[in-house]
């Protein structure tokens, strides 16, 4: 059977991204829109030759278009049969890719169920040692937590949306913003077209809340804690909130999220996002970007934003024929919980379980506030080039707890000369790279000190008598 490619979700934002209908871009291609959308569905597939014309059409790069998508549902496969409890069918790595490419929808169905069966068995954990209190929040529990549902629908649109730029480009040309000063005239714009009165209150005053808004008093009250830089973000946020309505009511609709907390959720980012763009506009932040070669503290001083806010828009940068480098974005705590995850760059995060210790993003805590670099090799092979630095947050006092974070970003190694970060790098020398894993469960690397599990598809070797590097040692052929 003829492998089929996951596309549907690809080919539907590259036609979204040139606002072409279904019936316009089915025309372009010469071929019917109902055959279209059952392409999008994952109804149908690709084959070469559309694949082919759309390329030619849309000047579209194939090998990302086709890779990504399909080694993502791969490897969240690999997470779920690496699990104790299905570790006993040896579902084979080959196995696994051969129901992604035969069976997406059935592959899909299965991660989903995995997912409901870890939400079970977390809520039998906590009946068993007391900690539900009788809330009955478990029976609220989504199949896909809404947090992971919106992590995924910023994946599935590259983390870019031609309607928000355009809207915060628009701004611009309304509100006559001044590079210089966005402040001033953000906060004219609320006063003459909305009538937002905006005041700074105390911290104790607003209940531990930075930003409030009350439609009825069109009153936006910022606390003091919000940093004086962070302020314009928010009247941007807030812009956002009344005037992008109507462009992110159609991309939720558009998403057809299985949750209220899940729209809310991307319904956040993209006002947040419309923010971000309106404060670093995209042409501006491009040019500054490849002139800057990248230097995230040089545009964080450039745009007035915070070395997060550089770093996101970073990530942002997929518009067609004018991209920047593709980057992954990843924000972790110190316990190495991530919160905030994307990859442009085709690199890919565990799922279900956690993260390499041995990439750079965690050893961003012993040097508070400095660049640690590194180049990160995959157990696939694919070398990426990253940055990792831990972020300022403000507390709100002294007695306030203190957020640890740490937001890392990277590249493959092919785009790691345009970075300013990799001046002085060797970056063909073996050495200088750093042999890192998705996660302990799916890293098939025998001599890592750091592994916290034994890998999937190898048998377990326990020997009493030797020690090795590692405090799991397995054969080398699969189980």
């Amino acid at each position: 059977m003829a492998k089929k490619a996951l596309l549907g979700n690809k080919i539907r934002r590259l036609r979204l991204d040139r606002s072409l209908s279904q019936q316009q871009m089915a025309g372009q291609l010469g071929i019917s829109p109902s055959y279209l959308n059952l392409i999008e569905h994952d109804q149908r597939p690709m084959t070469v030759p559309l694949l082919l014309k759309l390329g030619q059409v849309f000047n579209v790069d194939l090998q990302a278009l086709s890779d990504d998508e399909e080694s993502r549902l791969t490897l969240a496969l690999r997470e779920v049969f690496a699990d104790g409890a299905l570790s006993m069918h040896e579902v084979k790595i080959d196995e696994t890719k051969d129901l992604v490419g035969v069976a997406p929808r059935a592959a899909r169905a299965v991660t989903e169920l995995y997912r409901a069966y870890k939400a079970a068995r977390e809520d039998a954990q906590a009946l068993v040692i007391g900690l539900s209190g009788g809330s009955g929040t478990m029976s609220q529990r989504r199949l896909l937590l809404p947090t992971e549902e919106a992590r995924d629908f910023f994946q599935d649109h590259a983390n870019y949306f031609a309607t928000i730029e355009a809207a915060a480009e628009r701004l611009w040309q309304e509100a006559g913003l001044d590079p210089a000063d966005p402040y001033r005239r953000l906060l004219d714009h609320l006063s003459a077209r909305h009538g937002v009165t905006v005041e700074i209150a105390p911290h104790g005053a607003m209940d531990t809340a930075l930003r409030r808004y009350d439609p009825k008093t069109k009153r936006l009250v910022l606390s003091e804690v919000v940093p004086r830089g962070s302020r314009e973000f928010q009247l941007a946020y807030q812009i956002g909130l009344i005037e992008a309505q109507e462009a992110i009511d159609a991309i939720i609709a558009d998403a057809k999220l299985s949750s209220g907390d899940a729209e809310t959720l991307c319904r956040v980012g993209l006002i947040n996002y419309f923010a971000g763009a309106v404060l670093m506009p995209y042409a501006p932040f491009l040019d500054a970007a490849k002139s800057a070669r990248y230097d995230v503290e040089a545009l964080m001083h450039r745009f007035g934003v915070s070395f997060e806010q550089a770093c996101h828009r970073l990530s942002t940068l997929q518009r067609p024929n004018a991209k920047g480098v593709p980057f992954y974005l990843v924000r972790v705590d110190i316990a190495g919980n991530i919160s905030k995850r994307f990859s442009a760059s085709g690199f890919h995060f565990s799922r279900f379980g956690g993260s390499c210790p041995r990439w750079n993003v965690h050893h961003a805590f012993m040097t508070p506030g400095l660049v640690r670099t590194q180049i990160a090799r995959l157990p696939d092979g694919r070398t990426f080039f990253s940055i990792a630095r831990t972020l300022d947050k403000a507390s709100g006092g002294y007695h306030a707890p203190q957020s640890l974070l740490a937001i890392g970003i990277g590249c493959e190694i092919g785009f790691a000369r345009e970075l300013v970060y990799a001046d002085g790098f060797d970056l063909e020398r073996l050495e200088n790279v750093t042999e890192i894993g998705v996660g302990c469960r799916l890293c098939e690397r025998n001599d890592c000190r750091q592994r916290a599990f034994p890998p999937l598809q190898h048998r377990l070797l326990v020997d009493e008598k030797v020690k090795g590097p590692s405090a799991y040692t397995f054969s080398a052929a699969e189980r």
